[in-house]
This record gives structure tokens, C-alpha cells and sequence, in this order.
């Protein structure tokens, strides 16, 4: 399975994020290629445990979270589409510096090579493994480049 904890795959995403540009449309979902950018940055940010971000733990997630997280690494099957995020990660600028924001995601990829944050809790899914953080951190960003078709 695909992780970001493997070189290859890091090489892949940051070569997949640098193919972004303004122009390209989203195939679902209701971000444009500037918001879903600033918020793959944040997504990272938080599971590196940048900014000392802390989310609480959702109600359903307390319930579902663990069950849903074995779901979603036990194979290859892709992130589905129009999935709910955290309203904490929820872009609501419409327009910014997308080449700020895709170098940004890109060296966040690339720090996951010294990945060190054993703290991380996420909102829904609760406290993971580091081999459960590597397979949905990849299935989180080929989820987001895939709806920009790339």
C-alpha cells in the first residue's frame, strides 16, 4: 500500500502537486484549486503537529471513528468523493497565492520523510499508528489531486 513515509510516493505527490495550476477545474467537491491547496497544506500541518493545532474529537468519530479508519487503510480503494471535512480546515477565502500555497503542501510532503509527532489524535478517526497516518495521509492527497484531475 501506499504511504508517505516512502520515497517514491512522496517523489509522486510533490511532482502531482507542482502539475496544479489556477486553471484547472474541480471534478466534485465545492473547493477551487486555491482552497483545496491552502487546505492540504493545514491537513499536513496539523498531522506534523505544526501551529500546535488541536481539533476535538467528533461525536460520530467517538463512535464510528475507529471502525471507519480500519475501513478506509485496510487496501488500496481510493478516498471517495464529497467526503465531510472538519470545519476547522474548511477555506473559506476564494482567492490567495496558489504557488505559495502548492510550495508549502510540497515541502509538508517532504517532511514526512522525518516524520515525529506521535501526539497526533485526529478528529474523527482518533489516535492512529504511524503506518495508519502514512496510508491516509497519501490517500488524503491523491484524494485532492485526483479532483483536480491530477
Amino acid at each position: 500500500m501506499k504511504t508517505v513515509f516512502d520515497e517514491a510516493t512522496r517523489s509522486e505527490l510533490i511532482r502531482r502537486i507542482n502539475s496544479l495550476h489556477e486553471n484547472k477545474e474541480a471534478q466534485w467537491g465545492k473547493m477551487n484549486v486555491y482552497q483545496m491547496a491552502k487546505h492540504c497544506s493545514l491537513w499536513d500541518e496539523w498531522v506534523h503537529g505544526r501551529n500546535n493545532p488541536i481539533y476535538t474529537r467528533s461525536f460520530p468519530g467517538l463512535i464510528f471513528g475507529k471502525w471507519a479508519l480500519k475501513s478506509s487503510v485496510k487496501d488500496e480503494t481510493p478516498m471517495q468523493r464529497n467526503i465531510p471535512t472538519s470545519r476547522d480546515l474548511v477555506i473559506q477565502e476564494k482567492t490567495g497565492d496558489l504557488e505559495l500555497q502548492k510550495k508549502k503542501w510540497m515541502e509538508l510532503v517532504a517532511a514526512y520523510a522525518q516524520y515525529s509527532n506521535p501526539n497526533f489524535v485526529h478528529d474523527f478517526f482518533g489516535k492512529m499508528t504511524q503506518e495508519e497516518i502514512g496510508i491516509f495521509a497519501y490517500k488524503h492527497s491523491d484524494h485532492h489531486l485526483r479532483q483536480f484531475s491530477c
